[in-house]
């Protein structure tokens, strides 16, 4: 690895607590604008009265229009996609939360990346490097592993 990747890897984890980088454009789809839940205080809104405070709160959920609802909970779009064009009416002045679209923080929150997506995600450390991490610390903190077992001993 040279110097460079080890300074973005370090900046990325690090710095900024990241754990995937982000690669690719928005290819204009509207997927993530046409089909969207909304997670607020560790749950996903299920009920419009629910969501009707949110929006007296957070003046960005005022753009979402309720298109129906399943398992998961209430299913929104926003109200400044233009379908036709593919194009946000309000590109310039739109929202952080749309700024920031994709962010890692879906995932744990249940989404996904829409499939055709522009967008992809990495890990920044393989699956290797992450065991072996795993492994020095326990090491460290005296966890040791016996080959064959699924159980562990502290010694």
């Amino acid at each position: 690895m040279d110097l460079r990747s080890k300074i973005k890897k370090f900046i990325y984890k690090t710095l900024l607590g990241k754990k995937y980088y982000r690669k690719g454009k928005c290819i204009r789809c509207g997927a993530c604008c046409s089909r969207i839940y909304v997670r607020h205080s560790k749950h996903t809104i299920t009920s419009e009265k629910e969501f009707e405070k949110l929006q007296y709160i957070h003046p960005f959920y005022t753009y979402l229009k309720i298109q129906g609802k399943d398992e998961i909970g209430l299913i929104f779009s926003c109200s400044n996609f233009d379908s036709n064009k593919h194009i946000c009416k309000i590109h310039k002045k739109r929202p952080g939360i749309c700024r920031r679209y994709p962010d890692e923080l879906i995932f744990p929150m249940g989404a996904s990346l829409s499939e055709g997506c522009g967008y992809s995600f990495t890990p920044i450390e393989s699956f290797k490097e992450v065991l072996s991490e795993t492994e020095k610390n326990h090491i460290r903190k005296g966890i040791f592993f016996t080959k064959g077992e699924d159980n562990f001993n502290k010694d």
